[in-house]
């Protein structure tokens, strides 16, 4: 079972005191000796090798880790010849696609490493070698990644403190939700392994009386449902006027949703934190990353799928997701800094029910670069950016589609209706 999300909390490697001096390779100390998980880009993609060492205290010993354009090859230091450590069914290495980045895992608890491209994490991996139990004292001798100097297309990322294990789940549940049999399978992220951040959101909408229909208005959901189908109500108004939101060239009505705001900017988040997002039948989202940004989604209405991809690949053709869920009412799911980035929305309802989500987003609080935008590929494979703006504030909405309700007999209603 996953621990706290803290265990994937990434240290940035931007800081010349991780560095030794100019002319010397570069060092960083891991921040625990015998684990972590190494991340890095490749800032030529023609380069046919990217290359590193895992040494130990006086660097006598350790792991050469090459990541070649067919494969990764481990060799011991020490021994030469001894290796290399083969993985049989390893075929890949670097990534001719353009965004792609690429991880190490060390384990010497369980005497395991992994490689892999994307978000560090088994459904990305590309590579695995278990050593056998005499060779747990060499892995835990291992106290630093070091970056020769020949090593020049080789761009550190992150350092997470702790090694990849067992993959991660996507549903949060609170303590009173949770059995021993979730505990024990995994099967649930537990909401108190969310980061500290994440969890303070969570706290904020996944209350008993967060709820679309409340006594204040009771057919609030069927309001909206009725302002989506019906020409000149303000959602099937609004939805058109957004079909150029991602393609200026090429309008496409099903690549919209509508973002309902609660709250100010606080400087804090990308966008406002707090954001209800309402999706017809069919609609969905460009596929986009969160900035770095944690995030807390849960379900108000209907169910929406989530196809989780490793990166942002700059291609016209994008790479094929690594996982795909579908989110119904009153589950919650994640997005950490590193972990869920990189995704697509779609309602695939075939009942002609609109899902309705409330998405939070909330940078650490060690984050000060508070990028302002979510990227997102075009169909040209364009990375552009996207501004997460409002299409009105809740109250004002709320307020609106009562009107517009009370405006018009029920009766001119019914749930087989469908938008355009």
């Amino acid at each position: 079972m996953e621990t706290h999300l803290e265990r994937y909390k990434a240290i940035p490697l931007d800081k010349p005191n991780l560095y030794a001096a100019v002319g010397e390779p570069k060092q960083i100390k891991l921040l625990v000796n015998g684990q972590g998980v190494f991340m890095f880009k490749n800032d030529n993609k023609v380069s046919p090798l990217c290359s590193f060492f895992l040494y130990n205290k006086d660097a006598t010993d350790g792991l050469k880790i090459q990541f070649t354009l067919q494969n990764v090859i481990v060799n011991k230091i020490s021994t030469p010849g001894t290796g290399p450590f083969v993985d049989p069914n390893n075929n890949y290495g670097l990534s001719s696609i353009k965004g792609a980045y690429y991880w190490f895992s060390l384990d010497a608890q369980n005497q395991r490493i992994y490689a892999g491209v994307g978000e560090a994490r088994l459904e990305t991996m590309i590579y695995q070698y278990s050593f056998t139990h005499k060779e747990k004292l060499f892995l835990e001798s291992i106290v630093e990644v070091r970056i020769p100097q020949e090593g020049k297309s080789l761009i550190p990322m992150r350092l997470l403190r702790d090694p990849i294990t067992n993959t991660i789940p996507l549903v949060v549940k609170n303590t009173n939700d949770l059995s021993m049999a979730d505990i024990a399978n995994g099967t649930y992220m537990p909401k108190a392994n969310l980061s500290i951040i994440s969890q303070k959101m969570y706290d904020c909408i996944s209350g008993k009386n967060f709820i679309l229909d409340d006594a204040d208005f009771p057919d609030f959901t069927k309001a909206i449902e009725y302002s989506i189908v019906t020409p000149g109500k303000w959602c099937n108004t609004k939805l058109k006027d957004k079909s150029t939101e991602f393609n200026k060239d090429k309008p496409n009505i099903l690549e919209t949703y509508l973002r309902i705001t609660l709250g100010e900017n606080n400087g804090e988040s990308p966008g406002i934190p707090y954001v209800m997002e309402i999706w017809p039948v069919g609609h969905f989202s460009p596929i986009h990353n969160h900035a770095g940004a944690n995030a807390v989604i849960r379900v108000l209405n209907g169910q929406i799928n989530v196809r989780l991809f490793p990166f942002l690949a700059a291609e016209k053709t994008p790479i094929q997701p690594f996982n795909e869920a579908v989110f119904k009412k009153d589950e919650v799911t994640w997005i950490s800094e590193t972990l869920n980035q990189t995704h697509q929305l779609i309602n695939k309802d075939t009942n002609t029910q609109t899902c309705i989500t409330i998405q939070c987003y909330m940078y650490d609080n060690e984050n000060t670069t508070h990028y302002d935008y979510f990227d997102y590929l075009d169909e040209k494979g364009h990375v552009l950016q996207y501004e997460p703006d409002s299409d009105m504030d809740f109250i004002s909405f709320k307020k609106l589609m009562k009107q517009e309700w009370e405006e018009e007999p029920s009766s001119c209603f019914t749930d087989s209706h469908v938008f355009f």
